[in-house]
């Protein structure tokens, strides 16, 4: 006899419409996010590459004097900058959780007053290793009288995370980050609203192999790939439990 194909019972058309709701729902929730994250990395990584695009250029410039007035940080963003004046080696600060090829340690932070005015610049030194003792502080010794030096300008971060409470008053000679308007708060002086990386060949420093600022900018467009994959996926998902015969 011949046979017959069964039409869907109730309760499979039931299921299919089940799945077609409650998946439509989750799907308005699921790719969204999965699209925004991965545009969120995209982002990172796209003004990782720019930031460092800038540098590539800005820094093969002309050396420019650093202003002794408060300086359009803009314009002066990854220009060679040169520096003449004094350290003040009482506002030195070390910056913790730093690391270099997998060690930990600080940078070492200096004010420098700018000769023939009262405006000052903080000059990042470069690395120092931590001691065995973390309680412990590096030495790192202050050039006294007047130098001359060169360096990268750069913006200070913004925006960072303190794994503690940071003092609001008195002086701390170890801070978890750099915080500019700290640090103005702490001084009575003006401050440049940059920070100037030393030049390698400059004198006074420590170890100055900065991280360039497209560091991981392909990481973070791999998780992006991931994530507009998750949302392929959570789309394919879905199509197949629609499609699929009972």
């Amino acid at each position: 006899m011949p046979q017959y194909a069964r039409p869907p019972s109730r309760t499979t058309r039931a299921s299919r419409k089940q799945v077609a709701i409650l998946g439509g729902l989750l799907q308005l929730l699921l790719i969204p996010a999965f699209v925004s994250l991965g545009l969120w990395q995209w982002t990172k990584a796209e003004s990782k590459t720019a930031l460092q695009a800038s540098l590539d250029t800005r820094s093969q410039d002309a050396t420019i004097a650093m202003p002794t007035k408060p300086a359009d940080v803009e314009a002066l963003r990854h220009r060679r900058v040169i520096l003449r004046g004094h350290y003040d080696a009482t506002k030195q600060v070390l910056i913790d959780n730093r690391l270099h090829r997998e060690q930990a340690g600080y940078h070492v932070v200096t004010p420098l007053r700018l000769e023939g005015s009262d405006m000052h610049v903080l000059v990042n030194r470069g690395w120092l290793p931590a001691p065995a003792d973390h309680a412990r502080q590096p030495e790192a010794a202050v050039p006294v009288g007047a130098v001359e030096l060169t360096g990268i300008a750069v913006l200070p971060a913004s925006r960072f995370f303190n794994l503690a409470a940071q003092p609001s008053s008195g002086w701390q000679p170890v801070w978890q980050n750099l915080d500019l308007e700290r640090f103005r708060s702490a001084v009575d002086y003006p401050l440049q609203a940059l920070i100037v990386q030393l030049d390698p060949q400059a004198p006074g420093g420590f170890v100055r192999e900065w991280p360039r600022p497209d560091e991981r900018a392909d990481r973070h467009r791999s998780y992006a790939l991931q994530w507009f994959g998750f949302a392929v996926a959570s789309l394919g998902i879905w199509g197949y439990f629609l499609v699929r015969k009972p």
